[in-house]
């Protein structure tokens, strides 16, 4: 009976919105990873992965909310995981050709559905909090909330596959857009919170290093993956 007078109060709606439009914002980043992560599949396991990718994603988002001031408190977390998104970056933007089998195309599903979590995990991390302040400790909020982004989330992926197909560029600008994010997130660990503020100039430069490593590292894995596949190359 509770649940259903919360409907009836004004600040729900108002916490509903705040938090739909808080994910509308932070969808963009989510929406890149997915697709370069799915781009490689067969159009049906592209389906698949965004789905499972994008549903499990914001399953996670929860969790990472109701525990988000213990985890913003712990030194050094964000820097091993802006470290971990420069990885999944390069790794994004490297071009691995696999096989068509039905072994290689399931390992494939799973590959990117562990790759969008992942990253999904590490880019919240600084944002979590917006979400649970705009829920005002209201968990049933919260979960409507982030459930009704799913869809926008899906859509933007199955979107930013059908550009980067398209405009193949766009790869190499979302695999940037990654590393910036990591960047970022280097950037705002508490461990670095007194120097980045003495030294506003830092963040901005972690993130431009951060965009700028994921290229060079991704097209150096490239040009690798392209010398043993030709060695006369």
């Amino acid at each position: 009976m509770e649940f259903f007078q919360s409907f009836e109060n004004p600040e729900f709606w108002v916490g509903l919105l705040k938090i739909i439009w808080i994910n509308i914002l932070l969808s963009g980043d989510n929406a890149v990873v997915i697709a370069l992560a799915a781009r490689g599949l067969p159009p049906e396991q592209q389906r698949k992965a965004i789905l499972f990718g994008s549903g499990a994603a914001v399953v996670l988002r929860i969790g990472l909310t109701i525990i988000a001031a213990w985890l913003m408190a712990l030194q050094g977390l964000q820097i091993v995981g802006g470290l971990l998104l420069l990885w999944i970056g390069a790794q994004l933007l490297a071009n691995e050709e696999e096989s068509d089998s039905d072994a290689k195309e399931h390992a494939n599903l799973m590959s990117a559905v562990r790759t969008i979590l992942i990253a999904d995990v590490v880019m919240s991390l600084d944002n979590v909090i917006g979400v649970a302040a705009a829920a005002k400790g209201d968990q049933a909020l919260l979960i409507i909330g982030l459930a009704i982004s799913i869809p926008l989330v899906v859509f933007g992926s199955s979107m930013m596959i059908k550009l980067m197909e398209r405009y193949p560029s766009i790869i190499t600008l979302g695999a940037a857009l990654i590393g910036w994010v990591g960047g970022e997130t280097i950037a705002s660990d508490v461990l670095l919170k007194e120097f980045v503020a003495d030294n506003t100039w830092f963040h901005y430069a972690c993130s431009a290093a951060g965009a700028a490593i994921v290229i060079l590292w991704g097209r150096q894995m490239n040009a690798k993956a392209q010398t043993h596949e030709d060695p006369a190359a």
